[in-house]
């Protein structure tokens, strides 16, 4: 079968990739689309249940690190774009293991880098390397009129945005000293189906359903923009086809909440789901001792991509919360298996047998 394009999209079968797989799986049948993912414990095969078996869909098990197999895939398949999202992105874990970070990050994607350079140095024509990045390459907001655009200064706080930071200057400065077509984009923070468990939003949902305790980070007063991971899918199709080459673009929900008021509307809307008096899931919640460096505020301005590119929110915050709790109230086997631990067995021993 042959195809317009080939496009590998990294960290695949993560909670966004999994967004921007199936969406692109099925508006683009012209594509090879090709999912590489290592399957580390954020990768979940089940996110593309559906999809798994589309024509124009390859899954290819790797890790970004192992420069021989990077160079390998792009030899095999010859790509005309990347779609980079494969990234250890948990802050908690980046100040446990920060060299995790550094080897994923910004080595791997340095590999990737590379390997686009290799097979596009006769022919740049229609290529695209799009890397996306976070809002926290940034740093902290503390004026409540503040935000983030794409000309804010870097001043990443923890080892996550620091290597995230690093991956970014390093894509631009292939873009300025080899010509590689690249395009950046920096979210917001991302809710919706298919989150890891060990996320804000998904972790008060799974905490309250099993009655267990709510923890909240200090008091709870450090602000986030808030994204539907359907409309961050969306964003991306837009930016890598239209997107200016060498452009960055910043990406947000336009939804800011500390994070004790959202935890607090969560408890309310599990009440109701659940059936419980009013109130009762607020008793859970347990304040614990804050976060190293834990930045204060993040919030996007998204102007640039919505009137460059048309852009913009699908849903409200409302809307896009309901839709989320309602599907973790259809998929409670997900995140039990998750929580369990038994996907990961599954598709690691599946792989290690093929």
């Amino acid at each position: 079968m042959s195809f317009e394009k080939k496009i590998c999209i990294t960290g695949g079968a993560g909670f966004i990739g999994s967004h921007v797989v199936r969406l692109f799986v099925t508006k683009y049948p012209q594509y090879q689309i090709v999912n590489l993912d290592k399957l580390t414990y954020a990768g979940n095969l089940e996110n593309l249940k559906d999809i798994e078996n589309a024509p124009n869909y390859v899954f290819e098990k790797g890790d970004i690190v192992d420069e021989n197999f990077v160079n390998q895939l792009f030899g095999k398949y010859q790509f005309d774009g990347v779609i980079h999202l494969a990234a250890e992105s948990h802050v908690d874990r980046s100040i446990t293991d920060p060299m995790a970070f550094v080897k994923t990050n910004v080595i791997g994607t340095c590999n990737l880098l590379n390997a686009a350079k290799t097979i596009w140095k006769d022919n740049k024509e229609g290529k695209r390397f799009y890397h996306v990045s976070t809002d926290e390459v940034y740093g902290e907001l503390h004026n409540p009129e503040e935000f983030f655009l794409e000309t804010t200064s870097y001043d990443p706080r923890s080892p996550y945005s620091a290597s995230k930071a690093s991956s970014d200057h390093f894509v631009r400065a292939y873009h300025n000293t080899y010509g590689l077509p690249i395009l950046v984009s920096n979210c917001s923070n991302n809710y919706g189906p298919n989150h890891f468990p060990e996320k804000l939003i998904p972790l008060m949902i799974n905490n309250i359903r099993n009655s267990k305790p709510l923890p909240v980070y200090g008091k709870g007063e450090n602000v986030r923009d808030w994204l539907f991971v359907k409309d961050h899918a969306r964003a991306i199709d837009v930016i890598f086809h239209e997107g200016t080459n060498g452009g960055t673009y910043n990406i947000g929900g336009n939804n800011e909440w500390k994070n004790i008021d959202l935890v607090h509307l969560l408890c309310d809307i599990m009440d109701q789901k659940l059936g419980k008096a009013a109130g009762t899931s607020r008793g859970l919640i347990t304040y614990v001792k804050d976060r190293a460096g834990h930045d204060l505020r993040y919030a996007i301005d998204a102007t640039k991509l919505m009137t460059e590119l048309g852009w913009e929110p699908s849903v409200t915050f409302e809307q896009g919360l309901a839709q989320t709790v309602d599907w973790y109230f259809d998929n409670w086997d997900w995140i039990d298996n998750i929580t369990s631990g038994s996907y990961e067995k599954y598709y690691q021993e599946m792989y290690e047998a093929s």
